[in-house]
């Protein structure tokens, strides 16, 4: 009772509740103030994610720890600083029924906290939070908020990683993974703030007390120790320290090995939230109890662990989980205690719905040639990419020199080829430099048009076999240079037999072949001519006429001559059906069939003008868009060739070829064009979404001849072979895990070949103002016709004397007409109208001279030789 009494008394006195006013509040206003600016520090928020294959254990997060120890400020800095000491945020949430980790930093503190997150995990990848995602609390009616303390003395540990046989990590997010409904959230937060070696003074006057036995023992709980620890101080004399010793139990030996075990490493104060966001209060009640149950794994017989404290059902209290307030101290934790609690998830992890990273990433070489942001110096350089090893960022480019040995880009649909394409093009549009599009399916193209400056619309050639009222002329046949005429047979028979591979055979390939090249003697001819050739006596005569090579007139007056009309038909059927399938449809008749191109495909290349091709399959239909965008790319080989007469090779204007999905128009000679072009200043760009789109020898041209090589995500049946060319830096697993705009490449720099390293894609910009209908009405001015036009121009070759009358040409069937008509791509109003019409008489005689090929009308117009 005495002692009591004179407690009592001593509390009541005012030199023992003054100082203890004060000194409370001092402390509220020093909280107040940490809480003032931290709201004033600028943060960030960072996403981390680890590949699935990261085999760093928790050894390395505490290595990480102790790195981060370095932020800690000394006495003359925090005096400067207000007594303020910055603190990081360690969390783990499952928003949307995905876990992610996160680091939150303030923004001084970003470039230290991340270099020394990758030292320790090399694999990492961060990058910064969008938004934050605690930003949408209001989405949901019930949150439950509570902190995670310990239960002990702070001087005691929990148990770590070493004491445990699977990892501790596993637990917690298998927790998370358990939420049956994805809008149900759980946040974990680990605030931890560095603190100095003077806490292991604290813990040293600790187990003093404990082997003394102590004035309380270790009875009260860890948040009154200092009103413990004051009253001794009033209570006890100086000389009561001279306590006797006293035998300790097995548990205070343990208790105090390994408290001094804990104080052997640095450690830092913490404070643990956890946040429960959803719809039912039962719900809430049950997953805190799991979370908090997932914290226990970390209790220890006779030493420490964690229990709840602080549940909350108010909204208002979920402010300081978002704000990241740290105002009081919270409870010691050594670096081995806070890997033990947080680190990056490893093999042995297998929760579902972890975000692992998608992408590994590699350093770019030393001499990647970087954007200055100098005209002079970037002048060279086609940009397209920016770095994203580790947080650094520097848009890149290829030297343009570097182009000439090729671009080979390959990537699934929707990763990012269409927009790479559409950077380089824009390089080009920017450097006056000239160009050609071949696109199959017309948005890369009309993207592209809306960027080209007021300045160079008179280069613009658009090209829209779907502009079905302004045919554009290209003549496949059309002769430019008489010593390309052997050459332009062999890739107008290569297009062909690409595009009906199935059904080729021989004898095919062996009439066509002298068709053609009796043809290209004939003044002005087109693919039209191919089927006159086989159906009309008289035309085929006269063509004979005008041809100078002995072999093939030798073949059509004797070899042919000699075939009874039966074996005739026979023979040539095959072509007749390859051929009219092609030539049938008005759209493609309308532009292969005027004698003379529109536009001059050598003068574009020397000029460094612009060709822009739409082959939209769904417009022109499929097959349709493969054998013009074949002859295309055919002209642009002979034309690039035809520059040998330019002697001085740097004479020759480099000129750039962009093909997408390019599998669809190349042919067999697709490898002469891979090794030989850039001998001519043809530069090619291509891509495509997989490999078994191309025949083995086109695959083989471009593994042998490209020198740079860019993937997008691709398949697991592609990763393999793709793998290759970009080790050692990176596997077949990473080839499949990219995020969209994500790319390994492997590049020549200054014409070397440089180690493989990844990136990302720029942002397009904004077209700052578009003339695309002001290009599309020029190139109809300049390049095209009315389709009526060319309908009497053909009619009247085909059939002098019946201008107006529409036609059909020999050799096509009933079958192959219908086909045709569904796939003009006109209105169908017009389509109607068609439909309704009376078929005119050429048309009968068409019909008549496709089932008789050889009572075909001649060609009255036809010059004699």
């Amino acid at each position: 009772m005495a002692f009591f009494t004179t407690f009592f008394t001593i509390i009541l006195q005012w030199y023992v509740w003054v100082p203890v006013v004060i000194l409370l509040g001092y402390l509220t206003w020093r909280n107040n103030r940490q809480v003032d600016v931290l709201r004033e520090v600028e943060s960030e928020l960072l996403i981390l994610e680890i590949p699935r294959a990261n085999d760093k254990s928790e050894l390395a997060a505490e290595q990480m720890f102790a790195s981060l120890h370095g932020i800690l400020r000394d006495a003359r800095e925090l005096k400067i600083n207000d007594g303020y000491q910055e603190h990081l945020s360690f969390e783990i949430a499952s928003v949307g029924g995905q876990i992610q980790f996160y680091v939150w930093t303030p923004r001084a503190l970003r470039n230290f906290v991340e270099s020394q997150i990758y030292s320790q995990y090399p694999t990492v990848q961060i990058r910064t939070a969008t938004a934050d995602y605690t930003a949408h609390e209001q989405q949901h009616n019930v949150v439950y908020t509570a902190e995670v303390v310990l239960a002990e003395s702070e001087f005691l540990p929990i148990k770590t990683f070493q004491s445990f046989e699977v990892d501790p990590l596993a637990g917690i997010t298998g927790t998370l993974a358990k939420l049956e409904d994805t809008d149900d959230e759980i946040w974990i937060q680990i605030l931890v703030r560095p603190v100095a070696d003077d806490w292991h003074k604290a813990s040293d006057a600790w187990v003093k007390r404990v082997r003394g036995g102590g004035f309380f023992g270790d009875a009260f709980h860890p948040k009154a120790r200092w009103f413990s620890q004051f009253l001794m101080a009033l209570w006890q004399p100086p000389e009561g320290n001279m306590t006797t010793v006293t035998e300790l139990s097995d548990r205070d030996k343990t208790r105090i090995a390994e408290a001094e075990k804990k104080a052997a490493k640095l450690g830092y104060q913490v404070k643990i939230r956890v946040a429960y966001l959803g719809d039912s209060t039962t719900d809430a009640r049950l997953r805190m109890q799991a979370i908090i149950g997932t914290f226990k794994q970390y209790n220890s017989t006779n030493l420490n662990g964690f229990t709840m404290s602080h549940d909350s059902f108010r909204k208002e209290d979920l402010n300081r989980y978002k704000l990241r307030l740290f105002a009081d101290r919270g409870f010691l934790l050594n670096i081995e205690e806070m890997a033990s609690v947080f680190h990056l998830p490893h093999t042995n992890v297998e929760t579902p719905n972890i975000v692992w990273a998608s992408n590994k990433t590699a350093e770019p070489p030393n001499r990647l040639p970087v954007l200055t942001g100098h005209a002079a110096d970037d002048e060279n350089i086609s940009a397209f990419g920016l770095t994203n090893f580790r947080g650094i960022n520097h848009q890149f480019g290829m030297l343009r020199s570097d182009r000439s040995r090729h671009v080979y880009i390959i990537g699934q649909t929707g990763a990012g080829k269409s927009g790479l394409l559409e950077l380089f093009a824009l390089s080009d549009i920017y450097h006056n430099q000239g160009y050609a599009i071949i696109d199959p399916h017309g948005d890369f193209a009309i993207e592209n048009m809306k960027f080209i400056p007021e300045a160079r619309l008179d280069d613009v050639v658009y090209f829209n076999p779907a502009d079905v009222e302004h045919p554009i002329g290209f003549n496949p046949l059309e002769v430019t240079n008489p010593a390309q005429k052997s050459t332009i047979s062999s890739e107008v028979i290569g297009v062909l037999k690409r595009m009906f591979g199935d059904s080729w055979g021989p004898r095919l390939e062996y009439i066509l072949r002298y068709t053609i090249l009796a043809l290209l003697d004939r003044p002005e001819p087109t693919m039209l001519d191919i089927t006159r050739m086989l159906t009309d006596k008289k035309f085929r005569k006269e063509t004979i006429g005008y041809c100078n090579d002995v072999v093939v007139r030798q073949f059509w007056n004797v070899e042919f001559a000699s075939w009874s009309e039966k074996f005739q038909t026979e023979a040539i059927a095959p072509v007749l059906n390859k051929v009219g399938a092609f030539t049938a449809n008005p759209i493609i008749r309308n532009i292969i069939g005027q004698t003379h191109s529109s536009f001059n495909i050598r003068q574009i290349m020397d000029e460094g003008k612009i060709l822009v091709v739409n082959l939209s399959k769904g417009l022109i239909g499929e097959d349709n868009a493969g054998i013009l965008g074949s002859f295309l790319v055919t002209k642009i080989q002979l034309a690039a060739m035809s520059r040998s007469d330019i002697l001085d090779i740097h004479d020759r204007r480099p000129f750039y070829l962009y093909v997408d999905e390019f599998q669809n128009f190349a042919t067999d000679s697709f490898a002469t064009i891979l090794s030989e072009a850039r001998k001519y200043g043809l530069n090619l760009t291509v891509a495509n979404q997989y490999i078994s789109q191309m025949e083995p020898t086109v695959r083989d041209a471009v593994f042998g001849n490209v020198g740079t090589m860019i993937s997008f995500r691709v398949s697991p049946d592609d990763s393999p072979i793709l793998a290759k060319q970009f080790e050692p830096q990176f596997e077949e697993n990473d080839l499949t895990q990219m995020h969209n705009r994500n790319f390994i490449i492997n590049m020549v720099i200054n014409g070397e070949k440089a180690p493989a390293f990844s990136a990302t894609t720029l942002n397009l910009p904004e077209a700052k103002r578009s003339h695309l209908s002001r290009i599309i009405e020029h190139s109809r001015e300049m390049y095209s016709q009315s389709r009526q036009t060319v309908e009497d121009t053909i009619n009247e070759r085909i059939h002098p004397g019946s201008t107006g009358v529409s036609v059909t040409l020999a050799g096509q069937t009933g079958t192959s007409a219908a086909s045709s008509a569904t796939t003009t791509g006109e209105g169908t109003a017009k389509r109607r109208r068609r439909r309704r019409r009376k078929p005119a008489n050429g048309e009968a005689r068409d019909e008549q001279a496709a089932a008789e090929p050889s009572s075909a009308k001649p060609d009255k117009q036809a010059k004699k030789p």
